[in-house]
């Protein structure tokens, strides 16, 4: 390696680390501020809603272990601040990487990157408001009146995790089309004739990844399959787009 090459590497480790350092300053300053107002236990209260409502009235959650009413609280206070500092974290990501994009690259990375971190957010909303309650709901009127169900926080952190990890990236189905069809990899007209094996796929997913209630397995395939009619409709943009370029 030349002294030249060597230089540009080191700068470039150095730049890393400077954006590395700065994003988890904000990520930790937004922790910060999170855990003085509104507090970490409030956070969790409002995360735990959907289920709390959908509980017999006067029922608690659980926390078996020792110091779980702690850790499981500033675990979604650090979700929480991650989420709301993402904006900052994804500009100091697109600062590295932008000088080593062409401009026809840049032009269609920065939509590309803003529109899934926001669709992702939207996938994760939607759980939230639409799905949650609705499925705790469907849940909770098959348990025995003989049992009280009293849920362990740190279970139910866990399951709500994986639930807005599977939306979230469900919702990133346009993106991907696009990526596929700008990349060359598959056609619009493939997507078109693939859409009834997508929508299996779907569904299978939606079984696999969500609780066995037919109110979250749908919630989630539904969204998927419009999800891919939109993917398909902004690949034949994008491609259009790339054809008139060329």
């Amino acid at each position: 390696m030349s002294d030249l090459a060597e230089s540009s590497f080191i700068s470039h480790l150095i730049e890393l680390r400077d954006r590395l350092i700065r994003s988890l300053v904000a990520i930790g300053l937004v922790f910060i501020a999170l855990c003085i107002y509104p507090g970490p236990g409030y956070i969790y209260d409002l995360l735990a809603l959907p289920l709390t409502q959908a509980l017999p009235q006067g029922t608690k959650m659980l926390a078996i272990g020792v110091v779980t009413p702690f850790m499981v609280p500033i675990k979604v206070t650090s979700m929480v601040a991650f989420v709301i500092a993402l904006p900052f974290v994804l500009y100091q990501v697109w600062s590295f990487v932008a000088p080593g994009l062409y401009a026809h690259e840049k032009r269609l990375g920065l939509p590309l990157l803003i529109a899934s971190t926001l669709l992702f957010l939207l996938g994760m909303a939607f759980c939230y408001f639409l799905v949650f309650g609705q499925a705790f709901k469907f849940i909770a009127s098959f348990a025995p009146k003989s049992i009280t169900a009293a849920p362990d926080i740190e279970s139910y952190l866990s399951f709500v995790l994986t639930m807005f990890t599977a939306f979230g990236l469900a919702f990133e189905v346009p993106v991907v089309l696009v990526v596929l069809v700008r990349m060359g990899i598959v056609s619009v007209e493939k997507l078109r004739q693939w859409r009834s094996y997508f929508v299996v796929c779907a569904f299978v997913i939606a079984a696999v990844v969500t609780p066995p209630d037919v109110v979250s397995q749908l919630a989630l395939g539904i969204p998927m399959c419009l999800l891919y009619e939109i993917g398909i409709i902004c690949a034949s943009i994008v491609a259009k787009s790339a054809r008139e370029k060329a």
